[in-house]
């Protein structure tokens, strides 16, 4: 499924819309030849628009690609809550949901892309600072944390704490997911679940 998206236009202070079929351009170009080699000019010729049209909506390709990555994220994240959405507390949900997105993130193609083209990328937001994905996700398991308050099933505290340290904590379980094979990872995902639910408990 594909969606535009809305970005500041820093100069006019609104934002501009961003077609569809731009974004989808924009991921095709990532998983054809990756994030550094990917260009304006390559998304323009591939979304059948022109240069200065891309130039008038984002003021570069890292824009894009920016888009693109929340855009696909976004998807997964509301997949892995729908498939979790029978657990009968919001603790389980939590723990349901986070351990089917450390499962599949590691497989989505256009993160596999960049691992395999581009993996330096992905080393300031391990060591330096919060990407839009990162950002993202500890905005959605406050949401869930904020449920799980509320029924009762998640202990207390400080719901930005406890969001930042939940995505920080799983992030290794992404990055590192090819160190095991795929019996070791069920089972280390399993674990993980457990870990999740019992941290969370009150």
């Amino acid at each position: 499924m594909t969606s535009q998206c809305h970005i500041p236009d820093a100069v006019a202070g609104v934002e501009r819309e961003v077609p569809a079929a731009v974004l989808d351009a924009t991921r095709a170009s990532v998983l054809a030849v990756g994030v550094r080699r990917t260009t304006l000019t390559d998304v323009s010729r591939r979304a059948g628009v022109s240069r200065m049209t891309l130039y008038r909506l984002v003021p570069d390709v890292t824009t894009l690609i920016l888009e693109v990555m929340s855009r696909d994220f976004a998807a997964l994240l509301r997949d892995a809550e729908r498939a979790a959405r029978r657990r009968r507390t919001a603790r389980a949900r939590i723990a349901a949901t986070t351990t089917e997105v450390v499962r599949r993130l590691p497989t989505e193609p256009l993160f596999r892309r960049v691992l395999d083209v581009d993996p330096e990328l992905l080393l300031p937001y391990l060591t330096d600072r919060l990407g839009t994905t990162q950002r993202l996700a500890v905005a959605h398991v406050r949401r869930m944390l904020a449920d799980g308050q509320a029924d009762a099933s998640v202990r207390r505290g400080d719901l930005d704490t406890m969001a930042l340290t939940l995505v920080l904590l799983v992030t290794p379980f992404v990055v590192s997911a090819r160190v095991v094979d795929d019996a070791g990872r069920d089972r280390m995902l399993a674990e993980l679940e457990r870990v999740v639910d019992g941290a969370l408990a009150p």
